[in-house]
């Protein structure tokens, strides 16, 4: 493994851990921290994305354009997993939303 494939390896563990952290904030009601949690998952996430940019770039690739003849079915994509991470969050999260979680995580 050479040093950068580490370095990449150690700073997306990094960016993970912050996007899971802050989803944990978020989601536990016990913990009373909803605001620092959404910056911090933010945080964690625009890590993974530069990331991601900076990987890609270091490979000698173009930087990817977006086809705007196929946004339509990458919004579909974005809409599904945000409905499906509430049913999630219904399901997970909050008492007494079980069967209401299930149905939306199922649509």
């Amino acid at each position: 493994m050479t040093k950068r494939n580490f370095l990449f390896l150690v700073l997306t563990a990094a960016g993970s851990l912050l996007f899971a952290l802050g989803m944990c904030m978020c989601l536990v009601p016990e913990w009373n921290a909803f605001t620092p949690g959404v910056i911090t998952a933010a945080l964690g996430m625009a890590a993974l994305l530069a990331i991601a940019l900076v990987k890609w770039i270091s490979h000698g690739k173009p930087i990817p354009r977006i086809n705007w003849h196929k946004t339509g079915r990458i919004a579909y994509c974005v809409v599904s997993a945000l409905v499906f991470g509430a049913g999630l969050a219904m399901l997970t999260a909050f008492e007494n939303m079980m069967i209401p979680g299930m149905i939306v995580g199922i649509v």
